[in-house]
């Protein structure tokens, strides 16, 4: 795996191949799954979207075919599995985009596959985020009493608050997440996922 195949992933692209960790599957199969997971809320899914971000996937060596089934009256259906190079991908872009304050979009799916990632470097990454939003809440609130000292009118600075109050919001948010991460109370890796009811519920939905 090189740096410019994980440059060039796309968040569909990563939830791809986090679906491929989990086990083979036909891209069919992968659309079901985020349908039923509700995973269309972090991004929009279509179906040629997906089927060329699978292509892509295979063309970069991420993924590979595992064999073509054909049921009924069903056109046929390639399964895909997950290479060396696709598993090492989704843990680089995952590691970096979770630290970074400035794509919000990324930062909503690598926070969704964190589990990918080992706790302890999680909750390291998550602090360096915590730092970078606590510097950048520091420079909005700056600029408004700077604003507010100049006489500034308050109608040109209500996206200025907003950001503000928004940035005061999550830092509060991941110190509760670093608390219950860094106390292990919440399950984390492979072992959370271990063929639960529902896992195993919304793979039938998804092979349907």
């Amino acid at each position: 795996m090189t740096k410019d195949a994980v440059d060039r992933l796309t968040p569909m692209g990563v939830m791809v191949l986090a679906l491929l960790r989990e086990a083979d599957m036909h891209p069919y199969e992968m659309a079901r799954l985020l349908r039923v997971r509700h995973d269309d809320r972090l991004l929009t899914i279509t179906n040629g979207t997906l089927y060329h971000t699978v292509s892509r996937l295979q063309r970069e060596g991420l993924i590979d075919e595992v064999g073509i089934d054909r049921e009924g009256n069903r056109p046929e259906r390639t399964t895909y599995t997950l290479t060396d190079a696709g598993r090492d991908a989704v843990v680089a872009w995952v590691r970096r985009e979770i630290a970074r304050i400035d794509r919000p979009a990324e930062f909503r799916i690598a926070l969704a596959e964190s589990h990918n990632l080992e706790r302890s470097e999680v909750i390291d990454l998550l602090r360096a985020r915590r730092s970078g939003l606590s510097d950048d809440l520091a420079a909005h609130s700056d600029s408004l009493r700077k604003a507010a000292d100049k006489g500034v009118p308050a109608q040109v600075l209500v996206e200025v608050e907003r950001q503000e109050a928004l940035l005061d919001a999550e830092i509060r948010w991941l110190d509760s997440l670093l608390t219950r991460l860094e106390a292990e109370s919440i399950l984390w890796g492979p072992s959370a996922f271990t063929d639960s009811d529902r896992y195993l519920a919304q793979r039938k939905a998804a092979q349907l």
